[in-house]
């Protein structure tokens, strides 16, 4: 049985942003998604094409992984913890942090 995706809530997400801990945010949605809602700061990096840009990545910082509800976010994670990055994933994705974090976003 494989290890389990280490994951943060988008509390945490916040928390971690208002401390100005060592994160880069990788949104893994297609760009129309991104489109209609994103994080300030997040790098656009669609699912499909991560291992391309896998060198884009900073490996001194913890990547924190996101996409709409946190499955496409979960198959990055175990992707890029195989390649030795410290990359966790954001449950419940932009959904998540709009429910929890900032109500006044768009959701889709």
């Amino acid at each position: 049985m494989s290890d389990p995706i280490p994951s943060i809530s988008a509390t945490e997400l916040k928390a971690m942003l208002d401390r100005g801990d060592a994160i880069e945010l990788i949104d893994v949605r297609e760009a129309v998604e991104h489109q209609i809602v994103s994080l300030p700061g997040a790098k656009l990096i669609p699912l499909k094409t991560l291992p391309q840009h896998v060198e884009d990545l900073d490996p001194d910082k913890t990547q924190v992984v996101i996409c709409r509800v946190g499955a496409r976010s979960a198959m990055a994670v175990a992707f890029l913890r195989e390649q030795d990055f410290d990359a966790i994933n954001l449950t419940g994705g932009m959904l998540g942090w709009i429910k929890d974090v900032d109500p006044s976003l768009t959701g889709y």
